[in-house]
């Protein structure tokens, strides 16, 4: 058993586990507190939308409908992973399942079929909807998966709680169907795996491979009748040094263009007379980084 998350709790955990959370209206204070207790907190409830939309559907969750009032959940989570906080405090969302799944919720033991409807669960239970239509058919994008695991562990580290707090609606109350889709047990299991670890953070920026040169082919590589693509990638690297002499190209034959361009390059590395001939040495080939 456990104290509610307040608000301001609830929002730095699921941030803190990586996810993106909007704010909905006043959801701080948007509960049916005054129709029933909140508390003390056993588990993690997932269920599905049956609508499309996020708009749509955060408004329902929020609102509710006339014989069902809102909210109807804590949070609704959409197609792209994102969460949007429509309650806090006791919501119209589980109502009333087996008491002996409670207990096994409790215990964080197996879970036992549902086959009664004698116990609130909308005391003991943070909601969360899912965008989703339920009919078996509507994909449940990767990143939604995502971020169900990340809301279910984000609340179970901050009660200590296991993966075996999370149930789904239709572990509960006998009837339900949600939600469809995917297996509790599977996400059980992705919720367990990120409990052995802690709450994500942004990767640091990878730092990208060096790029790779032409080692220098030596001086006597260089000569009139000489063809090849290292020779068009040197051309190129003395152009943009500001030393190219071509009139055209470069290409991938060796010409007095290159020789005159190459001897620019030495003396823009502080080479004179004879040692800026534009035969290519290594000193000056290294300096240039002609790319593979």
């Amino acid at each position: 058993m456990a104290t509610p998350l307040t608000a301001s709790k609830l929002i730095t955990i699921l941030r803190a586990e990586g996810l993106t959370v909007h704010e909905v209206r006043n959801w701080r204070s948007h509960n049916r507190n005054s129709k029933g207790a909140w508390g003390p907190m056993n588990g993690v409830m997932i269920h599905h939308t049956v609508t499309s939309g996020t708009a749509a559907s955060v408004d329902i969750c929020y609102d509710g409908y006339a014989s069902l009032p809102g909210p109807l959940c804590h949070g609704v989570i959409d197609k792209k992973g994102h969460v949007h906080l429509v309650g806090n405090g006791r919501a119209n969302h589980a109502g009333l399942g087996d008491g002996d799944v409670l207990t096994a919720v409790i215990n964080e033991t197996r879970l036992p079929s549902d086959n009664e409807a004698d116990t609130d669960g909308n005391r003991h239970f943070y909601g969360f909807e899912c965008v989703n239509l339920g009919d078996g058919k509507d994909p449940w994008p990767e990143v939604q998966k995502e971020a169900i695991e990340k809301v279910s562990a984000a609340i179970c580290r901050a009660h200590g709680w296991s993966e075996r707090s999370v149930i789904g609606h239709k572990e509960w109350q006998p009837g339900k169907v949600d939600p469809r889709g995917f297996t509790m047990d599977s996400m059980r299991t992705r919720i367990a795996a990120r409990l052995k670890g802690k709450p994500t953070s942004p990767k640091p920026p990878t730092t990208p491979p060096k790029p790779s040169y032409v080692p220098f082919p030596g001086s006597a590589f260089f000569h009139v009748g000489q063809k090849s693509a290292v020779i068009t990638a040197m051309g190129r690297r003395l152009v943009a040094e500001g030393c190219g002499r071509y009139e055209s190209g470069p290409g991938p034959d060796w010409t007095e263009a290159d020789r005159k361009s190459y001897a620019a390059w030495q003396q823009k590395q502080g080479f004179k007379g004879k040692d800026a001939d534009g035969i290519p040495g290594k000193k000056t080939w290294d300096a240039l980084k002609v790319p593979r």
